[in-house]
């Protein structure tokens, strides 16, 4: 595809307290070997340097336009409010997180699939982790999967690595996201996910096996975030409700609830009986729940771990094996300079599993 015809792409970064790492995502937006495309940076009341940092580059490259917010919206509302600044030329709409970047060629093997591939509403692609490599539950060759039947894997695949993927290592055809006045349709920090179940009931997906942008994880993401909480639970069991009717046959999706509830239920009950958490991991499930009208009761954290129980003791070889890597790494965490004597499993290092799809940022 040549620069004479190339579709318009709107390149977005909604972006907070971006200063640290906002240049370097810049730069990899701008260094893409794609040139048709605008770039829109919104800074959402920043208290650093990053509205200096996004209007330095905007002085010296065109295609760069900077919004500052007047007001402070959340994560989500940010989000949906800088889709809704996007040229209305823009035939592609691609996010950059302010934490991370993308790789030269991204743009140009994204927007060259979707224009050989015009049914698809959603272009992913492998994404670079810290040490990893994400999203790779797809099964090359196949590129192009109807939306309805992979949301119902996404409900029915327990594969943490299957996912849609993240905002930054996604791209959306803007038709689609001008259709609706919040395509990110819920307030959870995870509504990018529910956003690609509400596009994929009119439209199909499409995966390139390449990496074509790299994610940043420290503690100040959402993820890191959503990590400690544990908010992914709450999330995917939002989308079960308000989408798994859509692509599952009532039995499956009947099925599905009930598996869902008692791994979280199995969750809770493990941070419940260590008291491993504060006040603030239990307001925060107790409100999810009841917003999602299964309000949480003691019995059933103590009907979870006395299942839990009775499956390690039915089961004593997955429960000694889980013991001996448990064990593993948490002596590989140990200083060498630690003395043996000193090397015993903490119980708070442990960790249980909720409801975890790895497809959401």
């Amino acid at each position: 595809m040549t620069g004479d015809n190339q579709r318009f792409v709107s390149v977005v970064t909604p972006v907070y307290n971006g200063e640290k790492y906002l240049a370097e995502c810049i730069e990899s937006v701008l260094n893409q070997t794609y040139s048709n495309f605008e770039y829109l940076i919104v800074n959402n009341c920043s208290k650093d340097r990053t509205l200096e940092v996004a209007q330095n580059y905007a002085k010296k490259d065109s295609r760069i336009r900077v919004h500052d917010n007047t007001e402070f919206l959340d994560v989500i509302a940010n989000h949906n409010h800088a889709f809704r600044l996007i040229s209305p030329s823009a035939k592609y709409l691609k996010v950059v997180s302010g934490d991370d970047f993308i790789f030269p060629d991204c743009l140009k093997q994204m927007v060259e699939f979707a224009e050989m591939h015009p049914s698809v509403g959603i272009v992913g692609s492998y994404q670079q982790s810290g040490d990893k490599v994400r999203w790779q539950g797809f099964r090359y060759p196949k590129v192009v999967m109807p939306g309805q039947e992979l949301s119902r894997q996404m409900f029915l695949n327990s594969d943490q690595d299957f996912g849609f993927g993240t905002p930054t290592s996604i791209l959306y055809r803007s038709d689609i996201v001008r259709s609706y006045r919040e395509f990110y349709p819920n307030p959870s920090p995870h509504s990018d996910t529910s956003a690609c179940f509400m596009a994929l009931q009119s439209c199909d997906f499409g995966f390139i096996y390449q990496v074509l942008s790299g994610e940043r994880t420290h503690e100040e993401t959402q993820s890191s975030r959503s990590a400690q909480l544990n908010r992914y639970s709450s999330a995917n069991l939002n989308d079960l409700l308000v989408y798994g009717p859509v692509f599952l046959s009532n039995e499956e999706f009947q099925f599905t609830l009930k598996l869902w509830l008692d791994r979280y239920h199995r969750f809770l009950a493990v941070h419940y009986f260590r008291r491993s958490q504060d006040e603030e991991f239990w307001r925060y499930h107790r409100g999810r729940l009841n917003e999602l009208g299964f309000p949480l009761k003691r019995a059933q954290l103590v009907k979870a771990m006395l299942t839990l129980i009775w499956s390690e003791i039915r089961n004593p070889e997955h429960a000694i094996r889980k013991l001996r890597k448990l064990k593993a790494e948490n002596i590989a965490k140990i200083p060498a300079s630690q003395p043996m004597a000193q090397r015993s499993i903490d119980p708070k290092t442990t960790h249980v599993n909720g409801i975890q799809r790895e497809g959401e940022s």
